[in-house]
């Protein structure tokens, strides 16, 4: 199987607004601008991201830079309540404008180049919402059609409306609920895969400390780093440290490119907030798997394998896909 290239990775911003504690606004900058210079030109963010922070931090950043050079992925619709907690999602047509305007305006560009409902809106038909996207991508606001976090069926429903880019969805050696139906969909249908999530949030990337969340770090209320489960969940690393040292690669390195090993159509988002740790996730662009490392990963860390869920109970009901 051929080692990854640059260009197949994209940079997920969201740790840089807040998610996992306080982030380092130069340092927040100069990460995106070491993944620009290196190759990658996807850029994933959110409205809510931050309460809209992420999308003028990815402006500031973005700045002077030629705009065809990079390419913009936004989700839309997650509705925020003052202490910044979600609180449903919103994808009315004159919601979905509204939030477009309101994006366009803090990122500082005439268009987004991949727009997607953040999550789906029990209360609106897909067609309703894809709909509304088609208008504005006739109009050039938009370029392309994206989803997240929805099923098969909600995929086969939206691609039936407007040709459906890309589902953004989580995927690691630890999420892997999206192997059974909504992946064999997607191949069917010749939609890619924005892989995020591809390290559970630090927990498989080889570094994560029990007991060092700064204030505000929301994986203090997620099910995987619950006493109990985390430990689980830590020794189920090591087994995979094991086969990383023997591949010469950080464990990081190598839940990398197992996620990109599984499909040409996939693309892991690499949720750097510094350019240390977007220097190691790089650096998984030259790891190359073969079948029997594939094997050994797989022996290391089953499917299924990992306790705990992977949002608080509140948010699965959100979710497509566990």
């Amino acid at each position: 199987m051929k080692g990854m290239q640059t260009r197949n990775l994209g940079l997920g911003a969201m740790s840089m607004s807040g998610s996992y504690g306080p982030a380092d606004r130069d340092e927040s900058i100069a990460t995106v601008h070491a993944a620009l210079d290196a190759g990658i030109t996807l850029i994933d963010t959110s409205d809510h991201y931050g309460a809209g922070h992420n999308e003028m931090l990815l402006a500031e950043a973005l700045k002077g830079r030629p705009r065809d050079s990079y390419e913009l992925s936004v989700k839309f619709g997650v509705l925020l309540s003052p202490s910044g907690l979600p609180g449903g999602q919103d994808s009315r047509p004159e919601a979905v404008r509204n939030f477009l305007a309101h994006s366009l305006a803090r990122l500082g560009t005439d268009y987004i180049d991949v727009y997607r409902p953040a999550r789906l809106d029990p209360a609106v038909p897909i067609e309703e919402t894809v709909g509304a996207i088609k208008e504005l991508i006739d109009a050039g606001y938009v370029r392309r059609l994206g989803l997240s976090e929805v099923n098969a069926a909600v995929i086969r429903r939206a691609h039936a409306v407007h040709p459906v880019a890309d589902l953004q969805i989580e995927y690691s050696l630890v999420s892997r609920a999206v192997e059974a139906e909504v992946l064999p969909a997607l191949n069917e249908l010749g939609i890619g895969m924005t892989a995020y999530g591809v390290l559970a949030r630090g927990l498989i990337s080889g570094h994560y400390r029990p007991g060092r969340n700064a204030p505000g770090d929301f994986r203090g209320r997620t099910p995987r780093f619950s006493p109990g489960n985390l430990e689980h969940n830590l020794a189920l690393v090591e087994a995979l440290r094991r086969v990383a040292d023997a591949k010469g690669c950080t464990v990081a390195q190598l839940a990398i490119a197992w996620v990109a090993a599984q499909g040409a159509g996939i693309m892991p988002l690499i949720g750097a907030r510094t350019r240390e740790r977007l220097a190691e996730a790089l650096a998984a662009t030259a790891v190359t798997l073969t079948a029997e490392d594939l094997a050994e990963i797989e022996r290391a860390v089953p499917a299924g394998s990992a306790r705990g869920d992977r949002y608080p109970s509140a948010a699965m009901s959100s979710l497509g896909v566990g």
